[in-house]
């Protein structure tokens, strides 16, 4: 018989705005056409509608997608999104998470999510490997990948390992050895769909100057693709 689908259980706490919906579709799809090569089934909880999972094993993997909102801000569905998190942590369930799930997984175990003084990070940015794990396969020609955010890790938790930085970002991939791989930026996000949305709030969300610097970098290559193959090669490594 076949290997049996994993299954990922992608917990959306965000929703683009609906200008872009119809055109992109939501932050689920995009991640279901990132991991296409994982080969794998999708099941989607609205974490921000308080749609949680019943435990930690209903599903093989879980990924913590991006969200306009702050780890550090009153909502309901900020606290029982965290005590998840630990419970995955504590039943050996992996974990990915982007953006805000890089930070919310940073907060839940102890970490500290600030919004950055550095201002906003938007287009394609570059980091570097540091303390690349033994174990993990080499980076796929790197890791470029689209940015738009401006809250940051400033500082991981007991335990977990900074493993990709750059100048804007100290702490742009962390991995936490028998859980969870993050990263700051998104892999999940086409170009063409980040173009827009940089566009569309230049001069109110963002900068003028910020934005039309970013602009200049969206058509830049990036490895999602290969960080795609990667995390699926490397996910019983984590």
């Amino acid at each position: 018989m076949p290997d049996k689908k994993p299954i990922i259980g992608i917990l959306e706490t965000g929703r683009l705005p609906d200008e872009l919906t119809g055109k992109f579709g939501d932050y689920p799809s995009m991640f279901v056409r990132w991991l296409a090569p994982m080969e794998a089934e999708f099941k989607v909880y609205a974490i921000l509608d308080g749609v949680l999972p019943k435990a930690p094993d209903e599903c093989d993997i879980w990924l913590v997608t991006g969200s306009k909102f702050g780890t550090y801000e009153d909502h309901d569905w900020i606290a029982p999104l965290e005590q998840f998190i630990r419970d995955c942590q504590d039943a050996g369930q992996k974990m990915i998470g982007i953006c805000f799930g890089h930070q919310i997984i940073a907060q839940a175990l102890g970490g500290l999510v600030e919004k950055s003084t550095k201002g906003w990070g938007l287009g394609v940015h570059e980091y570097q490997a540091t303390n690349w794990p033994d174990s993990f396969d080499p980076l796929p020609g790197g890791l470029k990948m689209q940015a738009v955010h401006q809250d940051q890790v400033n500082r991981i938790p007991q335990g977990a390992r900074t493993i990709a930085r750059s100048d804007f970002c100290e702490n742009a991939a962390i991995w936490y050895p028998g859980f969870a791989l993050t990263f700051q930026g998104h892999p999940e996000m086409a170009k063409e769909f980040v173009r827009k949305l940089i566009a569309e709030r230049r001069g109110n969300t963002f900068p003028e100057i910020i934005a039309d610097s970013a602009l200049t970098t969206v058509d830049e290559p990036t490895t999602r693709k290969a960080l795609a193959l990667f995390v699926r090669d490397n996910l019983s490594k984590i």
